[in-house]
C-alpha cells in the first residue's frame, strides 16, 4: 500500500498542539474513563430494554446517559446524540414507540457488548442495517467504538467529509453501505500507518475530523496503489454485507414457517416446542417464547440425543400426556440430510413412537427432498417411520384453513407428500 504520502499529513496532525490527537486522543484522562463508563451504560441500556423500562423518548432514557458520556468527549463527538433525539413528527428514530424495533436495537447492542471477534460485530451491523429501522443508521458506530475501539471507527459529518477529502470520494453519512466500506478502508490504511498513529481507530478518526473541518489540508492526489487497495477493501465490505443480508432474508422465511407451524399447532390445541436457539425469535411482534413451552418434557434420553432433539425446529405435544405427536424440520437452504438425521434420532429415541415427522422446504427443493428420502442409507430405515414433506407454498396457502377447520394433526395429510410407500 502506498502510504508515504500520508506521513506528512500525520506529522502535521500530531504536531499541532490544538488537534484532537493532542487535546483528546493522548492527553485526555477522561477519554480512558469514558470507555469504562460507556460500557456500563450500554449494559444498563440493554437491561432496561429487556426489562421493558426503556421508555418512549430519548430524554430520561438510559440511551441519553450513554450518549451524554460520548458527547462529553471534546469537540470530536459533538452532535453524536442528535441522530438519537426523538422526532415525534417524523416518528424517528423508530426505537421508542415500536417495541419490536426496540428489542432489535437492544439485541444488537448486547451482541456488540459480548462480541469477541470482528465478524460477530460486522454481522450484527449488517443485520441491523437490513432491518431498516427508520431513522436508525450507522451513527450507532459512535457507541460501538467505545466497546471495540480497534475494530469500529466512530463517524460524524466532519469525519465523513475528511474521508471524502482524503480518498477523493463522495460517500454519504447516513448510508450503512458507505460506512462499512469506509470502515474497511480505514482498517487497512490504519494497519499500514499505525506505527505512526495507534491501533485504536480513534486516532485516525481524529485525523479525518481535522480534515473535515478544514484544520488540516490534504493537497496531494491519492496514489494509485492506495486507490486500488481502497477499492478492494470496499468490495470486501460490500460482499460481506450482502452475504449477511441474504442470510437474514433466509432466516426471515425460516422464522415465518416456524410461526405458521406454531399457529397451527396451537389452533389444534397442542403445546408447541420451538428449537431452543430460536426462542428469542418473533414474527409480527409475536414472541415465540410467549407462544411456546420453555422446554421438552423430561424424557429418558442420553445427553447427546437430547441436545440434538432440542434443536428440532418445531415439535407438537399432547397437552395432558406431553406425548410428542409431530416434529418439523425446516430446511430453507441447509442440509436436507441433517434434518432427516435429527428426525430419525427423535423417532428411535421414543418408545413405541407413532408420531408424525415432517420436512418443510421450499417448492424448488421437493426433488432434492425426495431424492434424499430414497437414498439406500435412509430408504430401509424410513419404511417404519412416518416421514413426509410439506412445501413452503402449501403451508403458507393453507395455514389459515387448517387453523380454522383442523381437529388434530391428521389435517396435515391434506398438504403432505411422501416417497416411502
Amino acid at each position: 500500500m502506498e502510504t508515504a504520502s500520508l506521513l506528512p499529513l500525520i506529522q502535521s496532525y500530531k504536531s499541532d498542539p490544538e488537534s484532537v490527537y493532542n487535546t483528546w486522543f493522548i492527553s485526555s484522562e477522561e477519554r480512558m474513563k469514558a470507555f469504562r463508563s460507556i460500557r456500563r451504560g450500554v449494559r444498563d441500556l440493554v437491561d432496561a430494554i429487556s426489562a421493558g423500562s426503556f421508555g418512549n423518548d430519548f430524554k430520561g432514557s438510559p440511551l441519553e446517559v450513554v450518549l451524554t458520556a460520548i458527547t462529553e468527549q471534546k469537540q470530536v463527538f459533538e452532535g453524536a446524540a442528535h441522530s438519537f433525539f426523538w422526532k415525534p413528527k417524523l416518528r424517528i428514530p423508530d426505537i421508542y414507540e415500536n417495541e419490536s424495533n426496540k428489542r432489535k436495537f437492544g439485541a444488537f447492542l448486547e451482541t456488540c457488548l459480548n462480541a469477541t471477534r470482528e465478524d460477530q460485530i460486522l454481522t450484527a451491523m449488517s443485520r441491523l442495517a437490513a432491518m431498516q429501522i427508520k431513522g436508525l443508521g450507522p451513527s450507532v458506530a459512535n457507541i460501538v467504538y467505545f466497546l471495540h475501539p480497534t475494530l469500529i471507527p466512530p463517524i460524524n459529518t466532519a469525519m465523513m467529509n475528511g474521508f471524502n477529502a482524503l480518498f477523493n470520494d463522495n460517500k454519504k453519512l447516513g448510508s450503512w453501505e458507505a460506512y462499512l466500506g469506509m470502515r474497511q478502508t480505514l482498517l487497512q490504511t490504519n494497519e499500514a500507518v499505525r506505527s505512526y498513529l495507534s491501533k485504536d481507530l480513534g486516532a485516525f478518526a481524529g485525523l479525518l475530523y481535522e480534515l473535515g473541518i478544514g484544520r488540516l489540508i490534504h493537497g496531494g492526489a491519492v496514489p494509485w496503489g492506495l486507490q486500488l487497495e481502497k477499492a478492494k477493501a470496499e468490495k470486501l465490505a460490500q460482499t460481506r454485507h450482502n452475504d449477511v443480508v441474504s442470510e437474514l432474508a433466509e432466516e426471515s422465511e425460516h422464522t415465518h414457517m416456524q410461526y405458521m407451524l406454531i399457529q397451527i399447532g396451537r389452533a389444534l390445541h397442542y403445546n408447541v416446542y420451538i428449537a431452543r436457539n430460536d426462542r428469542h425469535r418473533e414474527w409480527e411482534d409475536q414472541l415465540f417464547s410467549m407462544l411456546t413451552v420453555p422446554d421438552l418434557p423430561p424424557l429418558n434420553w442420553s445427553p447427546e440425543v437430547l441436545a440434538t432433539v432440542r434443536l428440532i425446529d418445531v415439535i407438537w405435544l399432547e397437552p395432558d400426556s406431553n406425548k410428542i405427536v409431530g416434529a418439523f424440520e425446516i430446511e430453507k437452504s441447509t442440509s436436507i440430510y441433517s434434518g432427516i438425521l435429527r428426525l430419525e434420532d427423535l423417532y428411535h429415541s421414543l418408545r413405541d413412537c407413532n408420531c408424525n415427522l415432517y420436512l418443510v422446504a421450499p417448492n424448488q427443493r421437493e426433488k432434492e427432498v425426495m431424492a434424499q428420502l430414497a437414498r439406500p442409507a435412509f430408504k430401509q430405515a424410513l419404511r417404519e417411520i412416518d416421514l413426509a414433506y410439506i412445501s413452503f407454498n402449501d403451508l403458507h396457502e393453507y395455514c389459515g384453513a387448517m387453523c380454522k377447520f383442523g381437529e388434530d394433526i391428521s389435517i396435515l395429510k391434506k398438504i403432505t407428500h411422501s416417497s416411502v410407500n
